[in-house]
């Protein structure tokens, strides 16, 4: 009995080894060379572990130079993502070069890796590579940053991220807009918050002709002063700018703190103007039409006296 327990022991332990032996000669099995490097499954294997690795560390690190470290130095949003997203990219070229490095391939393998790569680009990625560039140019140049209030294809929303295609902008709607980053360096670019996030507000409003014109200017001039939301410098201003089919075209021009707010303003001034000249029995006018009818039809009445002096 204890013959064929040792028998039984060995031939576990051969199975295993053998087993072990077979799985060394697949890993290390070479599938191709680079450059006289040799390159194996193990070798493939180990470079994505250290991807892998090299990636979660620099997102890592993006999260915490952006929501620790940076707040404490620089308060615009903007540049603080910019820095952490090329810190988190620079970090990412170093994990590959080290991969690679690990591997045993040197710069000179990547050189060739990077020709099969161009010729790749040859053949349909140049819109990739496109907005790949640009991502780099709006990130160190900054025509956009994040919480910018921008208008993209005739829709307005603020940048959430910028990414190495793409720009995420995220409408009024709360809808998420991804647009390629090539658009925002081929295309123009409405930025209502680059450099100055002030904005002037424009209420355009037709009162009667009938109206006392210096009533009215008064009237919009004390909405503005009692708006706590408007800025006192630049001062506001009423204008008559022109004479409409039934009504003065007045517009009353405000300056707003911050550009993300004049939706609201607009529609606390536009009440507060309805309020005010109601006040002052001030007439909005409704929209009037003069029709002139030439050549009109003759009446019944006028056809039968007709008919009688013929008769």
């Amino acid at each position: 009995m204890q013959a064929d327990s040792t028998a039984t022991s060995s031939t576990e332990s051969y199975s295993l080894s053998d087993v072990y032996d077979y799985l060394a000669q697949i890993f290390e099995t070479t599938l191709f060379e680079v450059k006289d490097t040799p390159v194996t499954l193990f070798s493939i294997f180990i470079f994505i572990l250290f991807i892998v690795g090299f990636s979660f560390l620099a997102s890592s690190l993006k999260k915490l130079l952006n929501k620790k470290v940076l707040p404490r130095f620089i308060s615009d949003p903007g540049l603080r993502f910019t820095l952490s997203r090329i810190t988190q990219y620079i970090v990412l070229i170093a994990g590959v070069l080290v991969s690679f490095q690990f591997i045993g391939v040197d710069l000179t393998g990547l050189a060739v890796i990077f020709g099969f790569l161009s010729v790749g680009i040859g053949f349909g990625l140049q819109n990739v590579t496109s907005n790949f560039i640009s991502g780099l140019i709006v990130l160190f140049e900054r025509p956009i940053s994040i919480g910018d209030r921008v208008l993209v294809n005739g829709i307005e929303g603020d940048v959430q991220e910028i990414n190495i295609r793409s720009t995420t902008v995220r409408s009024l709607n709360n809808i998420s807009i991804i647009v390629p980053n090539s658009e925002f360096i081929s295309k123009d670019v409405v930025n209502y918050s680059y450099g100055d996030p002030t904005y002037r507000l424009v209420l355009d409003v037709g009162v009667s002709y009938s109206s006392d014109l210096d009533l009215v200017i008064k009237a919009l001039n004390e909405v503005a002063e009692e708006c706590d939301r408007i800025l006192k410098t630049p001062k506001h201003d009423v204008h008559l700018r022109s004479f409409g089919d039934s009504a003065w075209d007045m517009k009353l021009l405000v300056w707003v703190a911050n550009v993300k707010d004049h939706y609201s303003i607009l529609n606390e001034l536009n009440q507060a103007i309805v309020r005010k000249f109601r006040e002052y029995d001030i007439e909005i006018p409704f929209p009037q039409r003069d029709l002139n009818f030439r050549n009109a039809m003759p009446s019944s009445t006028t056809e039968g006296t007709q008919e009688k002096s013929e008769g």
